[in-house]
């Protein structure tokens, strides 16, 4: 096929903001990897993520044409990595139109992007694109497929697919919904009569996603035509480049050959001889990046054994673990972190000025897993000395990785030095229910935050930002800021830095402060401001641009001014009765409030 083949990954991302620009679009810049006020997963792990207040009817305020380039994090594949083409984390060109442009459009505008000699020059011959094929909720996508005919996609490269591949559902149980249309390079010969992209068998590899959110998913279970109706795209860069630049894996393109010298040149061996050590490469390039953008995030994280700081840990030892494999030496994981901070150096500057925190926490962890393997070690030879046979139970060896972070290849090693099996069917059974487990709960953990919309839960949402203000006011900490929150309909979560547990009279008292902004029934005003405005004004949150050059502050009468995205109530009278019903640590200097509204 006919690509730029000489493309970079730089390139890619100018190339994509310029284009959307010039139809109109505010470039905003990536918001943050940790999302803020109302997550819906641990991480941001799609480019609409922070933006689904917007997409539920919140005006903007960069406007209603939006573009950016957003930094992602997926954690669901962890084990998957290694192989040609699975990141933990990844990079999402998108764009977005809220309310305004729609199908027409958009579908123009992704045929020009993808097949004009200007931008990626792709041969109209070797794209196929699928629709929306309709069922009994909503029709078949004859408009999209027409506009793609129309534009120059063969009828025979058009594919009508179900919802399971093409349909993109509301954030919650209800909510803005709608058909999508994705894009296919066509890489080889169909399989059969019967081939689509929703085959398996590699002869489309998507590219692009369109999806319309033009239907009201209501609590009944109907779906109503929206009046104002969104588009939100998204192209992975990593897998576009792997496609543009005609490599074999996303480990191939200009975003990790550097990183993956680095790690040769240490550990003396070349990647793509031995299938062994090539995965291992792959692993130790992949995690080490996904750290190192972690820890520079603007919310920057440590490690730690809980939510996106157990996530951190996991990826670092990981990687730590490869590099012993590769038989690199204690202190390479911080080489290879420099090689991704260099790399990466013009596209986000973030990481240059975060160099150092990011070199001490690395370098602590692997102080820290150099000590979880010692105790490891000693735990293991006491399991030798009880041992009857010559098989390590999977249990036994499930305790071992669970309890003391022994990684599995470590026991089969140590066990066969001294003759002995392992009896990894059990341990593997005892492991996939255990990452289920962690699945479901590390990734859903923040599931129904503020993405249902709903009046109560806008409610508490409001609460957070008076009891934000009231405990910098109590604590006399003006440092004591907001490190996330989770907001559902029954409760808000809340974690702030803090050295230490509050007293049953500090909480009391942040208790009174919130209940008498409550009781003053004050309206809750939004203004538009820019960045510099927002400061001069006094208004608290991270001046990361993150919104662009505007940003929306919510002002509460004398009691809270806060940068903010989201639902909030009107005024603060309609909030009831505040409570804290739990305070606790959350990870070290960080505390954390539950609390209710009654």
């Amino acid at each position: 096929m006919k690509t730029k083949k000489d493309i970079t990954s730089d390139a890619l991302r100018s190339m994509w903001l310029e284009f959307f620009r010039e139809k109109g679009h505010a470039v905003i810049p990536s918001a943050s990897l940790i999302p803020e006020n109302d997550p819906t997963v641990l991480f941001t792990t799609a480019g609409m993520h922070p933006l689904v207040p917007y997409l539920l009817g919140e005006p903007h305020p960069a406007g209603n044409r939006l573009t950016d380039v957003q930094k992602c994090v997926r954690t669901g594949d962890i084990d998957e990595v290694g192989d040609r083409s699975h990141c933990t984390f990844f990079e999402m060109l998108g764009n977005w139109s809220l309310g305004d442009y729609f199908k027409q459009e958009m579908i123009r505008w992704s045929y020009e992007f993808l097949t004009s000699d200007k931008y990626l020059g792709i041969d109209p011959a070797d794209l196929a694109v699928s629709v929306f094929a309709g069922d009994e909720d909503c029709p078949r996508d004859e408009e999209s497929a027409k506009l793609w005919n129309e534009c120059g996609i063969a009828k025979e490269h058009i594919f009508y697919l179900p919802k399971e591949n093409n349909w993109w559902g509301p954030a919650g149980k209800t909510g803005p919904c709608g058909p999508d249309t994705e894009m296919f390079i066509v890489r080889g010969k169909p399989c059969g009569p019967t081939c689509s992209p929703a085959c398996d068998c590699g002869c489309y590899l998507e590219i692009w996603n369109d999806v319309f959110m033009q239907y009201n998913k209501t609590a009944e279970g109907k779906f109503e035509p929206l009046a104002r109706r969104n588009v939100d795209t998204g192209m992975g860069l990593e897998r576009t480049l792997c496609i543009l630049q005609g490599k074999d894996s996303v480990y191939e393109t200009d975003l990790f050959v550097p990183i993956i010298a680095a790690i040769e040149k240490l550990c003396g061996k070349k990647y793509g001889k031995a299938e062994e050590d090539t995965r291992a490469m792959r692993i130790v390039a992949d995690h080490v990046r996904t750290s190192v953008f972690m820890i520079g995030d603007e919310k920057g994280i440590v490690c730690s054994n809980v939510d996106q700081g157990y996530i951190l840990r996991r990826l670092l030892r990981r990687a730590i673990r490869y590099i012993k494999q590769l038989g690199m030496q204690k202190g390479d994981v911080v080489t290879v972190a420099d090689a991704v901070i260099a790399r990466y150096a013009e596209a986000y500057p973030e990481l240059t000025a975060a160099a150092d925190k990011i070199r001490e926490e690395i370098a602590r962890e692997e102080e820290r897993f150099e000590k979880t393997l010692v105790a490891g070690i000693r735990e293991f030879e006491k399991l030798c000395g009880y041992l009857v046979g010559d098989t390590v139970s999977g249990k036994a060896c499930f305790k071992l990785y669970d309890t003391y972070g022994f990684p599995i290849e470590m026991t089969e090693e140590l066990a066969a030095e001294r003759g002995l099996k392992i009896n990894r069917a059990d341990f593997d059974k005892l492991f996939e229910e255990h990452r289920q487990k962690s699945h479901a709960g590390a990734e859903q953990r923040f599931k129904g935050g503020l993405a249902d919309n709903t009046e109560a839960t806008a409610r508490l949402h409001t609460a957070t930002h008076l009891m934000h203000r009231a405990l910098k006011t109590v604590l006399h900490d003006e440092n004591a800021n907001q490190k996330g929150s989770n907001i559902t309909a029954e409760r808000l979560r809340f974690d702030f830095t803090f050295p230490r547990p509050l007293t049953s009279e500090e909480i009391a008292q942040v208790e009174q402060l919130v209940n008498e902004a409550i009781i003053a029934d004050v309206p809750v005003v939004c203004e538009e401001m820019t960045v510099a405005e927002a400061k001069a004004a006094g208004a608290v949150g991270l001046f990361a641009a993150k919104y662009g050059e505007k940003v929306k502050v919510y002002t509460m009468g004398n009691f809270s001014k806060e940068i903010c995205g989201g639902p909030h109530a009107a005024r603060t009278g309609e909030l009831g009765h505040f409570r804290i019903v739990k305070e606790q640590s959350s990870s070290a200097g960080v505390r954390r409030i539950k609390a209710v509204l009654e």
